[in-house]
């Protein structure tokens, strides 16, 4: 079974999102497991500091690494297991499908670690297999991030999305973007569905998807085309 940890100064962020939709179901349905950590109760001293000044000063303040690292070791401690330690940084490789899918296949539970203020204190990379980005952006915290990382892996797992199939031909894993769908009604606003789609010939709208894949991708990211296929 998929299995996440989440270490964070505020949990309370994640509630409805783990309770809502495909997600809340596998984690009710025990197909899936979501651990929450506020490493804020292994805070320094009375008042459970966690963040601290910068050495030479800056701007801010920065995660100290002892909560971080106490946390983690004690949740291995006391899950009986050795998680996948990942840290949420702009500063971490950047996430895509191919990072997804080999996530999806660790058996280990993938820890994610959120930072907020500054960052972490460099030395908390050293106690982490690999440090992720969502994106070129900055936001507040990596909450979010965190988010968006398990809706992405967690998917993948069949038990979770219900239907393997419907993963086959989304955006990314044949190295282009989806190509364009469509539903009711036949004409919207002097808008009409292509008219093959309607046929019922599957050779034919099999080829005019894998055409509409290509002519998507390449208006709106060339950068992919050429590109092998994500985890091959």
């Amino acid at each position: 079974m998929m299995e996440f940890w989440l270490f964070t100064l505020y949990p309370e962020l994640f509630s409805g999102f783990l309770d809502t939709g495909l997600l809340g179901r596998a984690i009710r349905d025990q197909k899936l497991t979501v651990r929450l950590e506020n490493f804020r109760e292994f805070g320094l001293g009375k008042h459970k500091k966690v963040d601290d000044s910068i050495c030479g000063g800056g701007a801010g303040m920065l995660l100290r690494p002892e909560p971080i690292v106490d946390a983690l070791e004690e949740a291995e401690k006391k899950w009986g297991q050795k998680a996948r330690r990942i840290l949420i940084s702009p500063r971490g490789t950047p996430f895509n499908q191919a990072k997804a899918r080999q996530l999806a296949q660790l058996k280990e539970p993938l820890a994610l670690i959120c930072g907020r203020f500054e960052g972490f204190d460099e030395r908390v990379s050293q106690f982490v297999e690999e440090e992720i980005s969502l994106g070129d952006f900055v936001m507040m915290g990596g909450e979010v991030a965190a988010m968006a990382l398990i809706e992405a892996v967690a998917r993948l797992e069949e038990s979770v999305i219900g239907n393997a199939e419907s993963l086959e031909d989304e955006s990314f894993e044949k190295g282009l973007l989806e190509c364009a769908h469509y539903t009711k009604p036949p004409v919207f606003r002097g808008l009409a569905v292509p008219e093959l789609l309607l046929g019922g010939d599957h050779k034919k709208i099999d080829a005019w998807r894998q055409e509409s894949a290509k002519e998507t991708t390449g208006q709106r990211r060339p950068d992919l085309l050429g590109q092998d296929r994500p985890g091959k």
